[in-house]
């Protein structure tokens, strides 16, 4: 239970990468029906407090998709093991085809269904980029918001289509 449902976070976070919207209208949920890689320097599992701690180099891949981070706390419910919260801390990379996220912090809340980026949070996709203090995803809405601080300020790079498109327009 717990790896489908860690599958189902590292499917969802993927969403969050694709700011713009997915590059190829592919649905972003089909990978869960691929097994779930992780790797990490060390496993902690701590039963009396429903969590497991991957720590050092964690990689999470499935299918096309792969989140990098130094550490990746799973929170799980008491009854059932359904994951209810993923922290990923450090350097946090997620990574799919053209699309890549980074930030400090990565926190999937599944009772409130969504995703948010902190620490320098920002998203790639081929040459377009959105920045800004936080980014959040909210699942059921399928929308994003960016906020920003005085000191940091939303900062957007989107580049138009037709002219990137038409070898021509350079």
């Amino acid at each position: 239970m717990l790896g489908h449902t860690l599958g189902l976070f590292i499917a969802l976070l993927s969403l969050q990468i694709p700011a713009f919207g997915a590059a190829d209208g592919s649905p972003l949920l089909e990978r869960n029906d691929n097994p779930i890689y992780i790797k990490s320097d060390q496993l902690l599992t701590e039963t009396k407090n429903h969590t497991a701690t991957f720590s050092g180099k964690v990689t999470a891949r499935q299918g096309d998709l792969a989140l990098y981070a130094d550490r990746m706390v799973v929170h799980y419910a008491a009854e059932g093991g359904n994951v209810e919260r993923v922290e990923c801390s450090g350097t946090v990379r997620v990574v799919q085809k053209n699309r890549t996220g980074t930030a400090g912090n990565a926190v999937y809340d599944n009772n409130q269904g969504k995703i948010v980026l902190t620490v320098r949070p920002t998203v790639h996709q081929g040459e377009d980029m959105i920045s800004g203090s936080e980014i959040t995803y909210y699942l059921a809405d399928q929308k994003s918001v960016v906020t920003g601080t005085p000191s940091t300020r939303v900062e957007a790079v989107i580049h138009p289509k037709g002219k990137r498109d038409d070898p021509t327009s350079h």
